[in-house]
């Protein structure tokens, strides 16, 4: 009777882990292609951002996404996130040893739609957002400095040096891969290129007019799509 109740042991506990197995397949194959579902488990407010802890099947982390309501329990989709290492929220006091940053995050399956859309809907969280020129902004160049005109109609000049440069802040992201991010116009121009990406740990606010220095790179892949033909790093606020 002991072999025989062993038996009845062993295929009822077969029988739970096949079901157990089809079960967790047919969930994986429930989710569109592209798309990962995550359970949130915990939820912190910053000021800018909200960081969740979530469940992926058998996997938790962290994710980062525009500050918004989210209910813990609740069901969720993304497509894609950038994963920062001993990633540091100031609001929080918290570094997180791993944590992905995601654009675009919803209660639905997320529709991928044409890389033009996809794109467009990047630029609500990427700091690489394309910038309209302003009418309204006319700046006196910094004493010593160049102006944005100078800076992209020269640009394999100043590649690798270090300039001043004095502008209007137009759009701000803080805490975006562990640096700050600011988009400062002066009024010139060159071609198309009005605007200046500035990475930085300094605080701004829109609309200051700030003088800063900082070094030029080009050609500058921080990976994920983060690709900047001239950018301003490590800039420091001089007034």
């Amino acid at each position: 009777m002991k072999i025989k109740l062993f038996a009845v042991v062993v295929v009822l506990l077969t029988t739970l882990a096949s079901c157990t197995e089809r079960a967790t397949k047919q969930e994986a194959s429930n989710v569109p292609i592209g798309n990962h579902r995550v359970l949130v488990e915990e939820v912190l407010q910053a000021s800018d951002y909200t960081y969740l802890k979530v469940k992926e099947r058998s996997m938790d982390y962290w994710i980062a996404v525009i500050k918004d309501e989210y209910k813990e329990g609740e069901t969720y989709y993304y497509v894609e996130g950038l994963e920062m290492s001993n990633f540091e929220s100031k609001d929080l006091g918290k570094t997180f040893e791993s944590i992905l940053l995601v654009s675009i995050i919803s209660d639905q399956p997320i529709d991928q739609g044409t890389p033009a859309e996809t794109e467009e809907n990047l630029a609500e969280y990427h700091p690489e957002t394309k910038n309209v020129a302003s009418d309204n902004i006319k700046v006196e160049p910094a004493e010593g400095g160049v102006t944005i005109e100078q800076l992209f109609s020269d640009k394999k000049n100043y590649s690798g040096k270090t300039v001043k440069i004095k502008g209007v802040v137009v759009k701000y992201n803080p805490e975006i891969m562990g640096k700050n991010w600011a988009h400062i116009q002066d009024g010139t121009k060159s071609g198309n290129d009005f605007d200046l990406t500035v990475t930085t740990s300094e605080q701004f606010n829109v609309g200051d007019t700030i003088t800063i220095e900082g070094k030029i790179t080009l050609e500058k892949d921080f990976g994920s799509g983060y690709f900047y033909d001239l950018i301003m790093e490590e800039a420091t606020k001089i007034n």
